[in-house]
């Protein structure tokens, strides 16, 4: 019996070696697939997690970034107020001056001024801030992600806080040259019309957007007002020479850039019309009146035919500031921060900069 075993095994050794070779690289390639796949398991599970992680961070920087927004408001609101004070010139009509008439027209420009540069100044504080805290979130992303062993902080506790000093060009010098300009649109497009003359809100909306293809037709771009313009400003922000001043002047000039991109263009275009589409929602409260209210056949068209003397939409427009630079979050300003166009530029902004440099080449 073994013999004739053994002779069949004799007859049929290649086979036998064919089917062990075979079986062998089956169990081998089994074991190697099974490698393979807890591979790229684990590695699917970490990229997971690491997406999961950064996007929570992003989310925690955009609320950092709306409670920043309403943090700063009232130090705007007092940037501009302090510039434009209208309180000293309606205090002084209290008092029936001699040249009561002389006073309302100086009111008439101050108050449209500060309106107007309220909304313009808002809506830059909203994209800068999101430009500026983004930058910063994403090197915070790469430094919290880093190993020990590699290079320093891109972006350390000193250099956080003089690369955001930079907002002051906002509040300061740049504001100013901002008042100085719509200043100007206000006097060419109102300086005119009489305090007697009557105004529907479409013709109120008419004069504002006049006011604006003049204010963004000028020779600055927006931008200029928002951050220094020219690199020897941006080494004086800087303070010097040090590593950490030239990483500020890096982060400075990061910023420029994006300044400078078509999607800035685009989205402080965008909130601009939604600020000013919002300016224009609250004043029409003012021109409503009881009866078009009652009559059940009132239309939001019926607006035109409400029409109001110039010194009474005045003291209406004087008063917006209050909820355009309102701590307290206003239509206005949610408007602003809920944006979805704001969100998208923000999520760019932040991929731009958490994502390794290694990646991006």
């Amino acid at each position: 019996m073994f013999s004739s075993t053994w002779n069949f095994i004799k007859r049929h050794k290649r086979k036998f070696i064919f089917v062990g070779a075979v079986v062998g690289g089956v169990y081998f390639l089994g074991k190697y697939a099974q490698k393979k796949i807890r591979d790229i398991q684990e590695r699917e599970a970490n990229e997971y997690i690491a997406q999961a992680r950064r996007q929570f961070h992003f989310e925690s920087n955009q609320r950092t970034c709306n409670m920043t927004v309403l943090s700063m408001l009232p130090s705007l609101k007092e940037a501009i107020v302090t510039q434009l004070n209208s309180e000293n010139l309606t205090a002084l009509l209290k008092t029936k001056p001699a040249n009561k008439l002389e006073i309302w027209e100086d009111l008439k420009i101050i108050s449209f001024t500060r309106t107007i540069v309220a909304v313009y100044s808002t809506c830059m504080l909203v994209v800068l801030l999101r430009i500026q805290l983004n930058i910063i979130g994403g090197y915070l992303y790469l430094d919290n992600s880093a190993s020990k062993n590699t290079m320093g902080p891109m972006a350390p506790p000193d250099v956080q806080q003089q690369y955001l000093s930079s907002i002051q060009h906002l509040l300061g010098d740049g504001l100013i040259e901002l008042m100085t300009v719509v200043k100007k649109a206000v006097q060419n497009a109102l300086g005119s019309v009489s305090l007697k003359q009557s105004m529907s809100l479409l013709e109120l909306e008419q004069q504002i957007s006049w006011m604006r293809a003049e204010v963004e037709g000028s020779e600055h771009p927006l931008s200029w007002y928002m951050l220094a313009d020219d690199q020897e400003a941006l080494a004086d922000q800087a303070c010097g020479l040090t590593e950490n001043d030239v990483m500020t002047i890096r982060l400075l000039n990061e910023t420029r850039d994006m300044l400078d991109s078509p999607d800035f263009t685009k989205v402080l275009h965008t909130c601009l019309n939604r600020g000013f589409s919002r300016l224009l929602d609250n004043l029409a409260t003012f021109f409503r009146s009881p009866f078009t209210e009652s009559d059940p056949s009132f239309a939001p068209d019926s607006l035109s035919a409400v029409s109001l003397p110039l010194a009474k939409i005045i003291p209406i427009v004087n008063g917006q500031i209050n909820t355009i630079c309102s701590e307290t979050p206003s239509h206005f300003v949610q408007d602003l921060l809920l944006n979805d166009q704001v969100k998208d530029f923000a999520a760019s902004v932040y991929d731009t900069f958490s994502m390794p440099q290694e990646l991006q080449k």
